[in-house]
């Protein structure tokens, strides 16, 4: 094997240990989601559109706090981890949220209204999940699809009551 530029050629194909330490960086520590529409036969279909919300350290961080509430004031304290979203946490804790599209924004079954504390903290939501939060019960200045609340450091302690009713506009 001789070394050139970072880069190793072994047996005649070129190895770049700098680009594939990258890469293999990029994959672990990125969380994204993508967000399209679903294809439909005969229909023009759209790309997924990558969303990068933030790097995880490559080591495991401690574990964020969620609490999640209901309109009768009962709360239940979660654990998360940074990249996750509430939708996940909260069906992985058996929290009563449907998420019935599975967090592909084509319902409106998780959403969430966020603590006043929090909101501001949030990326700005896609114009996907505005149109469907419009098709929410009990909107609220503060509510957000909790398939679209990805954690992070600075949403530790995140409280989130979940409406006394949601709708599925697909079953209409």
């Amino acid at each position: 094997a001789r070394k050139n530029n970072g880069c190793f050629e072994i047996s005649g194909s070129r190895k770049c240990a700098k680009r594939e330490a990258m890469l293999s960086a990029v994959v672990r520590c990125c969380a994204f989601t993508a967000s399209h529409t679903a294809p439909v036969l005969g229909a023009v279909t759209t790309a997924p559109r990558l969303r990068f919300f933030h790097c995880l350290p490559s080591t495991r961080s401690a574990p964020l706090k969620v609490v999640f509430k209901d309109t009768k004031g009962n709360h239940q304290v979660v654990k998360a981890n940074a990249g996750e979203n509430l939708l996940d946490v909260a069906l992985e804790n058996n929290i009563d949220v449907e998420g019935a599209c599975g967090g592909t924004l084509a319902c409106s079954t998780c959403h969430m209204i966020v603590d006043p504390e929090f909101f501001d903290k949030l990326p700005e939501p896609l114009d996907e999940e505005l149109d469907m939060l419009d098709l929410a019960t009990g909107l609220t200045d503060h509510s957000r699809l909790g398939c679209q609340i990805v954690m992070t450091r600075e949403l530790d302690g995140i409280t989130v009551t979940l409406p006394e009713e949601t709708s599925d506009v697909r079953k209409l």
